[in-house]
This record gives structure tokens, sequence and C-alpha cells, in this order.
């Protein structure tokens, strides 16, 4: 009757040596050859301890449609016009108050909850001899037109467009109180600016200001450099081990270190073997 092979498994074999012969002091060679050059590796190859770390987070910007608009006329007509949507400012204006037209709308893009982008438009109405001045040097992408958006986030953020005396006038406003205040500068590095209009058509502002994700840098724990540093050790660790394994068994299977090999046998197979 022919006989198939039902059932296999590995027999471990052992082998003795005493603590002082040539095959511990291989053993001791060969965790030391195994343990430390990984270490050496991950911590010459930079970045072992992290330093700095970072992540993105896209904040919580709303709108909250209060507005500052402070305009710059020809030098031959001269003075400015300005308006806000703070009555004492505008009670402030007397001959200068000129009321705009303001649409603005947000947009969810990815539908994750927080806004990604405000569309806002203003446009301004000018008599036939006005017309806004245009700054032939541009600074901080002006031209002669100075709003001011206040938008809520984790913390107010004022987003500021124009010469700093806009700036200073929002500061005299009653800003919603908050523990930080955040300025954000809009800068448009190509704006449109279009010379001529019809009589009496109004000035017209049109932009589409973003919520861009940010990168916030800190500084790690202690624990999270551990577990970065223990990451790229173990990573190179599993290689040497792999290496390793495999030298030390052809060491000792092909007795290049003299020891007495033995079979390794369960222990019920030890207790039966007593018995018998």
């Amino acid at each position: 009757m022919a006989l198939y092979e039902l059932f296999s498994h590995p027999v471990e074999r052992g082998y003795r040596a005493g603590l002082c012969s040539k095959a511990a002091l291989f053993l001791l060679l060969a965790a030391a050859l195994t343990y430390i050059p990984p270490l050496l590796v991950a911590f010459r190859s930079h970045g072992f301890w992290l330093k700095r770390s970072s992540y993105e987070e896209q904040p919580t910007v709303r709108f909250q449609h209060q507005v500052l608009l402070v305009a710059l006329l020809g030098p031959e007509r001269g003075g400015f016009l300005a308006w806000s949507t703070f009555p004492a400012f505008n009670r402030l204006q007397g001959d200068h108050l000129r009321v705009p037209l303001v649409s603005t709308r947000e947009e969810d893009r990815n539908q994750d909850g927080k806004m990604d982008l405000l569309h806002f438009k203003l446009e301004l109405p000018l008599q036939s001899t006005e017309h806004v001045l245009e700054d032939v040097h541009i600074r901080d992408a002006e031209h002669g037109v100075s709003p001011v958006l206040l938008c809520c986030s984790r913390v107010p953020v004022v987003c500021e467009r124009g010469p700093e005396a806009a700036a200073e006038a929002a500061s005299k406003l009653r800003w919603p109180r908050c523990p930080i205040q955040l300025t954000t500068i809009l800068m448009d590095p190509h704006p449109i600016w279009l010379v001529g209009r019809a009589a009496e058509a109004p000035f017209v502002i049109n932009a589409v200001i973003r919520y861009p994700v940010e990168v916030i840098s800190y500084l790690p724990g202690f624990w999270e450099m551990i577990k970065f540093a223990w990451i790229q050790y173990v990573s190179i660790l599993l290689i040497f081990l792999w290496v390793f394994e495999r030298i030390k068994r052809f060491v000792f299977q092909n007795q290049v270190v003299t020891t007495i090999p033995v079979t390794v046998m369960p222990q019920g197979e030890v207790y039966k073997e007593h018995l018998s």
C-alpha cells in the first residue's frame, strides 16, 4: 500500500556549549552586530529625532457682513469717499459718505462644513465728474481703494487691503472681543484695473477671497519623538534580524563553531519517554 505524507511539523534542534566557548562569543558578537548598527544607520540618516512637526488644518472662517471702504478720488476732484457697515463711522464722514451696493456669497466646495471661498462684489456710485484715483506706483496691489472686510474664524480675522489709513480707522472701531486677533493682508500680484467708464457708472470691486488650508508647525513632545525614532529603528532592525538569523543557522548547522547538537522535544513527549 502506498504511503502519503498527511501531516508534518518542524523539529527544533538546540546546540549546547559552554559560556566561555567560541559559540557563546559568536552569539554575543552577532547580537551586537544585530542591534547596534541599525541604531547607527537610523541616527546617521538624519531626521532620527523629530525636532519640528506640522499638520494641515482649514480654519472655520465666516464673513460677518461688516465692511469698511475708503476710495481716493482723482487729483482734480480731490478728497475721498467712505462708507462702512458701522453707523458711528458713517456719521463722521459727512459729505464724504457714499453708500455702495454690496453683494456677497460664500461657497463650501468640498461639502465639509467649512467655507472655502468668498465672492465679494461692491459697486460704488460715482458722479460723472468723479473717478477713483489710479496710483501709477502700485503699493500693496492697490489703486487708491481700501476695502476692509471683517471675517470670523475660531478667532476674528480682519482682512485688510489698502493704505494704512483704512487699517487705522478700522482699529478704532469696536471689533468683537476674542483672546486672539489675526490679520490677513489680501494681495493680488496681477490686479485687473480698467480705466474709463460710462457716465455715472459705478466703480466696481469684484473679488474672490479663498480660505486656504493652513500649515501649522509645532514642537513635538517627548513621546512623539520616541515614536518617530522607534519606527525608523525597527524598520532597519528587521532586516538585520533576518540576515543574522540565517547566518547563525548556517554557523551552527555546519559546526563552524564546536557545539553539541540536541533535538529539543516537546514537554509532553519528554513526559511519555520517562513513563516508558
